[in-house]
């Protein structure tokens, strides 16, 4: 049996807050890594992609969060943001690698993952 339109738009419309969440998630990891080269906001082209990635990544948060949990969509932001923060902080050198760092920042992944399971 088909499902009526408007369970449609609204199946829709929740793909498409956890689909904007994730891409503000991955923007929180550039806004913070740019801020990280910026120097103290000093040098321009640094500064200027944390600035745009920043409102990107908020704008995204308060569309996704009309949909989603204000907990689980901030969560769910951090946990993404934070986790590709490390995790190139570790790829490119900056920050160590360790199976111990690897094993939590892959905790992080399963917490969010298993908030978007249980919502």
């Amino acid at each position: 049996m088909p499902y009526p339109a408007s369970d449609k738009t609204a199946l829709w419309e929740r793909v498409m807050s956890w689909l904007v969440l994730i891409v503000s998630g991955v923007l929180e990891a550039v806004w913070a890594t740019a801020l990280g080269k910026s120097e103290g906001l000093s040098r321009p082209v640094p500064s200027v992609i944390f600035g745009v990635t920043l409102v990107a990544s908020m704008v995204g948060l308060a569309y996704a969060m009309k949909d989603l949990p204000v907990g689980t969509a901030y969560a769910v932001w951090v946990g993404i943001g934070a986790s590709l923060t490390v995790a190139y902080g570790m790829w490119s050198g900056a920050e160590t690698v360790s199976v111990a760092r690897i094993l939590l920042i892959m905790g992080i992944v399963a917490c969010v993952v298993g908030l978007k399971v249980l919502h």
